[in-house]
This record gives structure tokens, sequence and C-alpha cells, in this order.
């Protein structure tokens, strides 16, 4: 009993912040509670209708809608997450970009993954879709995830993990998604897991 209890309180904590359907976010979640190393603390998203927080209801995660104002307008998202003493902050597509109070409350602990290799295909506005679409049109032979620290520019912190894969002049920007996903669902947990320990 004292060993399990022991256990729980030594967990790292991760923070998602994610925008959308929340399918790495599950991941992560899933993953940790599997190797319990470290425990997903709370999920917050700045879209009331994000799948993400289906997704946490089911798997029973403490999960938080914020708006614009608290995010960069006052520091009561802040406050909120530094509250929860996380070990990283992980962007697991999370579209905004993140204000510099954020930046120096969390330095080199705030770790974003983007559905391409950078610096290709990064930059404003360059998510999602967009990527896929970009890649496909440039007639690229491979892609790939790119996971590396946020600073205060869209996708130009210091890259920590790359991987990729083969692209055939058959791919769409669908297949090329489906593609990146299954990278970022092999390769995303592990590697927060090793900046964890």
């Amino acid at each position: 009993m004292n060993s399990d209890l022991q256990e729980k309180t030594n967990l790292k904590q991760i923070v998602i912040l994610a925008s959308g359907s929340g399918s790495n976010a599950e991941k992560i979640i899933t993953y940790f509670r599997v190797q319990k190393t470290a425990k997903v603390a709370a999920v917050f998203t700045n879209k009331s209708t994000a799948q993400v927080l289906d997704r946490c209801k089911r798997l029973k995660v403490p999960a938080y809608c914020f708006n614009r104002e608290s995010f960069v307008g006052t520091d009561q998202l802040l406050n909120m997450i530094k509250s929860l003493e996380p070990d990283l902050i992980v962007l697991a597509g999370f579209l905004w970009k993140i204000p510099e109070s954020f930046i120096r409350a969390f330095p080199n602990q705030i770790v974003n993954i983007h559905p391409a290799l950078l610096p290709k295909y990064g930059g404003k506005g360059m998510y999602g879709s967009k990527v896929h679409e970009a890649v496909k049109e440039n007639e690229e032979t491979e892609t790939g995830i790119t996971i590396h620290y946020v600073n205060e520019h869209y996708d130009e912190g210091a890259v920590i993990f790359q991987a990729k894969t083969e692209l055939t002049p058959e791919d769409t920007p669908n297949t090329i998604a489906n593609k990146v996903h299954e990278l970022e669902y092999e390769h995303f947990p592990k590697v927060i897991e090793k900046l964890l320990t």
C-alpha cells in the first residue's frame, strides 16, 4: 500500500495543451497509464468544441477550456498550470502561439510536435492539413515529424527528435497525414518519457 502511494507521488507530471481531436493526447495518456513513469495531470484546450474534451471525459482526465484573455491577457491560466507543478508541458495539436510569460516560467519544459521535418513547412499558418498539402504540392519524397522545444517564435525552438517516412507520387494529403500520424503515435510518448528521465 505504502509503496503504491510512494510511486504515485513520485510520478512526473505532464500538462497537455490541445486544440483539436486529441488523438495524440489520448496516446500520451494511455501510454503513461501502462508505463507508470509519468501521468497526465490535466489537459487544457482553447476550443469548447474540441473532441479532446470528449476523450478526456472518457479517460477520466481533468480537462479545462480557456479563452484568449486568460491565456495572453492575464496570468490566470499560467497560474493554474503552475499550481499543477508540471515537469513538462506538451503541445499536442495546439495552434496558438505560446506567450513569453509561459516560456519564462517553464524554460525548456514546453515541447511541441510538428507534422513535417522542420525547418521545412513550419511557421505561422502551417499546421495540420495545410502542411500535408504543401508537402504534396512540392512533390517531396519524404516527410515526417519534428519534436522540438517551444520558444517565442512558431516552430523555431531547438529540435529534440525527428522521424521520417517515405512518400510516393501516389500519396495524397490524406495518406501523407496518415503516415505522419503513425510516426506521431509511435514516437511522441517515448520522446516525452525520455525527456522526463
